[in-house]
Formats: C-alpha cells, structure tokens, sequence
C-alpha cells in the first residue's frame, strides 16, 4: 500500500541512526543489517508488507 512505501525510507533512517550506537553482538548485529539489506531490496521491488515486516524486526533487535 502507498502508507507503507511511504514508511519504508522512514523506518530504513531510524535503523541507520540507531545502528552506530547499538551494543547488539556481532551475530545480531549482522542479522539486523541483513534485515535492513532485505527491507530495502523488498522496497525497491515494490513488496511493502515485506519490507516492512524486514524492518520491522531489525527495529525490535534494536530496541526502537
């Protein structure tokens, strides 16, 4: 739907500001950049529940 292409970017900066300062250990760490990787892939490809469900996990590793 157009309300979650328009979230993707959103969601993909919030994991980016919160990535330099995450204390998630190595294993978690390269979990939620894959995540992200895939949440982008699914935006660009016009999956938008995917990408959001992607990112939507990466934030929970997070903590946002």
């Amino acid at each position: 739907s157009l309300a979650f292409a328009n979230r993707c970017p959103m969601e993909m900066k919030a994991i980016d500001a919160k990535l330099s300062t995450a204390t998630l250990s190595a294993e978690d760490m390269s979990k939620v950049k894959q995540l992200r990787a895939d949440g982008e892939k699914f935006h660009k490809d016009g999956k938008h529940d995917e990408s959001v469900k992607a990112l939507d996990e990466a934030k929970k590793m997070l903590g946002i």
